[in-house]
């Protein structure tokens, strides 16, 4: 059941009833992509917030004609340009279907609507919070942890992440080469 998914999946920032999720996911349809199928393009604005049932996403900008890889998510997680859907405006981000991959999606307009009761205001805020704290923390990591620090926390938290993920998009997220990532990886393996 998809309401008992979502309520798994956010229970560690904030244990809402189950009826909150079964409220969310009726305003909620399900969508598929193909992989590396755009889900949202650079320079439009986010028109859905998506919840991965399986598969994954990911979310990039262009810099210097190439992707530099953001956020990588995989089942469970929420999964959307949220700055765009937030602001309601253009964002330069990119979304993309890294494999193929089930979810589903919720318009603006029915958040806005989950927004109204007690409920949704304080799981969006809960999911807010946890975001912020999320992004900062990976912030951090990248100016204060070694490459390798990163790869091997990345290994020990998502270690499936390392068969299901093309290695560009790993190094862009790790902020560092593909070259790099090859020796890091070679250095773990010996």
């Amino acid at each position: 059941m998809v309401a008992e998914r979502l309520k798994s999946s956010f229970d560690r920032y904030f244990e809402a009833p189950l009826i909150a999720w079964e409220q969310f996911a009726l305003l909620c349809e399900p969508i598929s992509f193909k992989k590396n199928e755009i889900i949202k393009r650079a320079g439009e604005a986010e028109q859905y917030g998506y919840f991965i049932l399986s598969g994954s996403g990911g979310v990039f900008a262009w810099k210097d004609s190439n992707y530099v890889c953001l956020d990588l998510m995989y089942e469970e997680a929420f999964f959307a340009d949220y700055m765009s859907l937030i602001t309601h405006q253009p964002s330069e981000l990119e979304t993309m279907a890294l494999e193929h991959s089930e979810m589903i999606r919720i318009s603006r307009a029915n958040i806005d609507r989950l927004k109204e009761t007690e409920m949704g205001k304080t799981i969006f805020l809960m999911s807010a919070e946890s975001t912020f704290v999320e992004k900062q923390q990976q912030q951090i990591d990248l100016l204060l942890k070694t490459a390798d620090q990163r790869y091997r926390e990345l290994l020990e938290k998502q270690p499936k992440l390392i068969l299901r993920t093309p290695q560009k998009h790993i190094a862009s997220y790790l902020g560092i080469t593909t070259q790099s990532l090859s020796r890091l990886r070679k250095n773990i393996a010996n």
